[in-house]
């Protein structure tokens, strides 16, 4: 600070001290105390300062940044990712697994944000990291985890207050919806994939919205993706087929031209919808606007079996 002045020999001693923490306390204490949070890998990540230049390898976390007011902060994007609507006009850096590590060192952010999961993922976490960059990694499968993710950014770029808001109105949505919740739970079959069949299961962020919902995910098990054969689908006979429409399954297959599946009851009384799987199966605060969508499907279907 060449502007703050030694004081002179004839300024008492105790006025200069005076003034030094008048001084001190106009800086704010992010400025003074580093900034840390743990992420999914265990691993502590400390800023000396509030993040300002941050690249997410995984789009959910610029909808996340976004939804904090933050969106200003993201100086590039993956391939894939169209929001915030702003984020189009961002330099491209390749797709989430397979990043453009050297594009990412040119743009110097301060902190690069990966979705844990996959052991792919962790492959550029580590060149970027022994290149000198900060990168954390967080799991995103459950509204639990979603808000622990949304609690550390808000600490990495001094919007903790702003993610506390907007936790807590997610909580409040959430259990307003799940009070409305009423016997009977529709079995409900989230198709990811089609038609080599993938189904959401018990892993899912599909499956904790489908619960939230009001309903049952009828795919017991653990995983986050499960391949059935069409006989296992006909066995599990939901009440409710969720089609989710995106990069997974870009052009889902008519259900008039799935043979097997005509036999389905579901199929017969037109409870077969299509959902966005940026906003079914993508975990951020679009995840809301889902449970509320298909809390309204619940609800009609409750209309139809109980008039």
């Amino acid at each position: 600070m060449p502007w703050l002045r030694i004081p002179s020999p004839g300024l008492p001693r105790l006025i200069w001290y005076l003034v030094l923490n008048l001084f001190l306390l106009q800086i704010p204490a992010s400025a003074l105390a580093t900034i840390s949070v743990t992420d999914d890998q265990g691993r502590q990540i400390s800023l000396d300062a509030p993040a300002t230049r941050i690249i997410a390898l995984y789009g959910a976390f610029n909808e996340i940044l976004a939804d904090l007011g933050r969106e200003d902060l993201l100086i590039a994007r993956t391939t894939t990712d169209d929001l915030p609507v702003s984020i189009k006009a961002k330099p491209s850096i390749g797709t989430h697994l397979r990043p453009n590590a050297e594009l990412i060192l040119g743009l110097a952010p301060d902190l690069v944000i990966q979705l844990g999961g996959r052991g792919e993922a962790m492959e550029p976490v580590r060149f970027l990291e022994d290149r000198g960059l900060k990168v954390a990694v967080f799991d995103l499968e459950n509204f639990q985890q979603l808000f622990s993710v949304m609690e550390r950014l808000g600490a990495l770029t001094a919007s903790t207050e702003q993610a506390a808001e907007r936790i807590a109105f997610m909580r409040s949505e959430l259990a307003r919806i799940e009070a409305g919740n009423k016997d009977p739970r529709p079995k409900i079959f989230f198709e990811a994939r089609y038609p080599t069949l993938l189904a959401a299961g018990q892993g899912s962020m599909a499956s904790e919205i489908i619960f939230r919902a009001g309903g049952e995910n009828c795919v017991a098990a653990p995983d986050k993706l499960v391949r059935l054969g069409e006989e296992e689908l006909l066995r599990l006979a939901p009440d409710i087929y969720l089609v989710q429409e995106g990069p997974m399954n870009p052009r889902p297959v008519p259900m008039a031209e799935r043979h097997l599946f005509r036999t389905l009851a579901c199929v017969n009384s037109g409870q077969v919808h299509t959902v966005d799987q940026k906003v079914f199966s993508r975990p951020g605060p679009r995840s809301l606007e889902a449970v509320r969508q298909l809390a309204t499907i619940i609800s009609n279907w409750k209309k139809e079996v109980r008039p």
